[in-house]
């Protein structure tokens, strides 16, 4: 099939694959229902707001510029952040946040545990939750999240801000359109629309590094017989899913070119699942590097990046935690919108490739009833881009030094 009968395929079958299912059909049928039924308001609890983000680490880590906004203009606000667990150890970084929740959201999971349980009870019972800590508004960050746009009306939260998309609106009592821009605007346009006020400063995000993980970090380089002398490059390889993923000899050939030319070392990140894909592609490296898969934790990964020249990988949640603690990044996108999610920060050191095939952004992440054959995204990017494109964010660096 050539490249052009491909990308037409991909579209017309994404485009089938965004349209609602009968079943989800019946869902926002019963959805609009339950949101016409009378709920028992919260008592009012003055100044304290709950943000609800389902969401993996990157998308957490792109609110926050919208949160600080929030605590800017009005300091006396109690923020509660309720988010996933593998979220929780970052926001707390946060001196804006003021308390953190977890919660198993449906539909959201690590390591291949989904939540168990009827997702309306869990909603009844956590809201229940809820009530007993109090809040006067609800901020629903995730445009499409109508679980937690339920969750704060079954809650009894008497103001509710989100996104006004169809299944998410009903349970709203404010919303904004979800436009087409990247994911730090958007959340800070629904702030802006809850406050009342307009962003006028320039828009940073920093992620906050403590010593202690930073010390963490020097140990275990220290241990691996790291020249903390030299300096390093990161490369994440991994991804949630394989439609994001570049081949493994692509990432071998990358980072030997890398070691050489820049006489860095190599360490490798990811999750302790994402071990056998580091192994693979340090197996066919020519020059060595080493690996710290599944031996940090989200701030020691901070700590580390922070220490790294730039950090490789494809689009994921660790290319926002290096763009945080403003270490450049090169991140190869697939079927995600790099205008959405790109990493935040100076646009000179933050570099997103793509590939040129028609059907990209289909943003649909999980093909896993199609073969990887027919999702050439990221694997259509070259060698020679992605070290074209290191040269540029580390040329940008030197040139401000």
């Amino acid at each position: 099939m050539d490249r052009e009968t491909l990308a037409v395929r991909n579209l017309n079958k994404a485009q089938t694959l965004h349209q609602p299912s009968a079943l989800h059909s019946v869902r926002d049928l019963f959805l609009y229902c339950l949101a016409k039924m009378p709920v028992l308001p919260q008592r009012a609890r003055s100044n304290r707001v709950l943000v609800i983000r389902p969401d993996h680490l990157g998308d957490v880590l792109l609110m926050m510029p919208a949160l600080q906004f929030v605590k800017r203009e009005r300091p006396e606000t109690e923020l509660h952040v309720i988010c996933g667990a593998w979220a929780a150890e970052l926001l707390a970084r946060f001196d804006e946040v003021d308390v953190v929740l977890t919660l198993d959201f449906p539909g959201f999971q690590r390591g291949g545990r989904s939540p168990r349980g009827n997702p309306y009870l869990r909603a009844l019972a956590s809201a229940r939750m809820l009530r007993r800590i109090g809040y006067d508004s609800a901020l629903i960050m995730r445009p499409d999240h109508w679980w937690g746009a339920m969750l704060a009306f079954l809650a009894g939260i008497q103001e509710r801000v989100g996104y006004d998309n169809a299944n998410v609106a009903p349970f709203l009592t404010g919303g904004i359109p979800h436009q087409h821009e990247h994911a730090v605007l958007q959340n800070l346009h629904l702030v802006e629309f809850w406050l009342g006020v307009a962003h006028n400063r320039e828009i940073g995000l920093t992620l906050p590094v403590d010593p202690a993980d930073a010390a963490a970090v020097d140990q275990l380089l220290s241990d691996r017989g790291i020249d903390g002398a030299k300096p390093i490059v990161c490369i994440h390889p991994g991804s949630g899913m394989p439609s994001k993923l570049w081949q493994a000899d692509k990432w071998a050939q990358a980072a030997d070119q890398v070691s050489q030319h820049h006489n860095v070392t190599i360490i490798f990140t990811g999750s302790s699942a994402e071990k056998a894909l580091i192994d693979d592609i340090a197996g066919r490296m020519k020059t060595k590097s080493c690996s710290v898969a599944g031996e940090t934790s989200a701030g020691q990964l901070a700590a580390l990046y922070r220490r790294a020249r730039a950090v490789l990988g494809p689009d994921s949640g660790a290319m926002h935690v290096a763009a945080a603690v403003h270490t450049p990044t090169v991140a190869l996108f697939g079927p995600a919108d790099p205008i959405e999610f790109a990493p935040w920060g100076d646009g000179r050191k933050h570099a997103a490739i793509t590939s040129t095939i028609a059907c990209r952004p289909c943003r649909i992440l999980d093909w896993r009833d199609d073969s990887p054959e027919y999702h050439p995204c990221v694997r259509d990017i070259s060698v020679s881009q992605v070290l074209e494109e290191l040269q540029h964010v580390l040329g940008a660096v030197s040139a401000d030094d």
